[in-house]
């Protein structure tokens, strides 16, 4: 597919590529005292200026290949990463999409002042177009900054969902060598991948030999759950330390015979307090490995 722009439209890319790199230096001083720039380079002033400066030549770079809406243009490339790092510092600033857009479009602002200051070297026709592409221009800079904030707002919020999933699973040491995670809400596949590894850590750190899975606060035990307790069990298991259930309810023990699940392999208790006792009276018996024997 061809990019090329028809001779008007080629003329008006022309102008704006010249006039980035004319006026590179006194665009780039202004855009330095802009939000976007200045909030985010705040160790030196001479900082926020080169990054400026990265960022009109890349510009500069689209404007001359005539591909101003291309979001693919090669010109885009040295900035993209720069870009998506400065869009990264906003959003951890709190700022929203619809804020850091509108500071780029200051950007464009102070770019459209200098043109109007050249329009008497350019004729109507070609200033009409100049002003289409420059335009064109930031609004193809604006796409490309939206989609590295959009980004970094995911990746934030799975940044949160996996700190939540965290604290909402944490390994409590009950008594020495016996841990417990009592867990709360739905088990799906992400949090049990993160109960199991933050079970297998606490084993190791506290040289577990038993641990008890709370199931009180579990809603409803379906196969999937069931599926995913019997593997945190049995990693357990591999790392030196027997596991109790607890918290097995009335409804759910009658659910699980329902659904035909087999959990004999398995050591449970209705309560906490039934996992605890069973675990110390196993500590008192000496039926516990010795401490550090995993």
């Amino acid at each position: 597919m061809t990019y090329g722009p028809p001779d008007s439209a080629a003329a008006g890319a022309e102008a704006v590529a010249g006039l980035l790199r004319r006026r590179r230096e006194q665009i780039a001083q202004r855009w330095a005292d802009l939000p976007l720039f200045q909030a985010v380079f705040t160790v030196t002033r001479e900082e926020a200026v080169e990054a400026c400066h990265s960022v009109i030549d890349s510009l500069a770079a689209v404007a001359e290949s005539g591909r101003v809406e291309d979001l693919e243009a090669p010109g885009f490339d040295p900035i993209q990463r720069q870009l998506a790092a400065m869009t990264a510092s906003r959003a951890r600033a709190g700022l929203s999409t619809s804020q850091v857009d509108q500071e780029v479009s200051a950007l464009r602002d102070a770019a459209w002042d200098l043109l109007d200051a050249e329009t008497v070297e350019l004729g109507v026709e070609d200033t009409c177009e100049a002003r289409t592409r420059l335009v064109a221009l930031f609004g193809t800079l604006r796409v490309v900054v939206i989609e590295a904030m959009l980004q970094e707002n995911q990746e934030i919020i799975l940044r949160q969902r996996q700190q939540l999933l965290e604290m909402a699973t944490p390994v409590i040491k009950l008594w020495d060598r016996l841990v417990a995670v009592p867990l709360i809400g739905m088990l799906d596949s992400a949090r049990s991948q993160v109960v199991m590894e933050n079970l297998l850590e606490a084993i190791v750190e506290h040289k577990a030999t038993i641990a008890i899975l709370d199931i009180t606060g579990v809603p409803t035990v379906d196969s999937l759950v069931a599926q995913h307790l019997m593997k945190t069990v049995a990693s357990a298991r591999l790392m030196g330390a027997e596991c109790v259930i607890s918290g097995i309810r009335p409804a759910i023990a009658q659910t699980i015979v329902q659904l035909g699940l087999d959990l004999s392999s398995v050591t449970t208790r209705a309560t906490l307090a039934d996992a605890l006792q069973w675990a110390l009276g196993r500590d008192q018996r000496g039926e516990l490995p010795a401490r550090g024997h995993l």
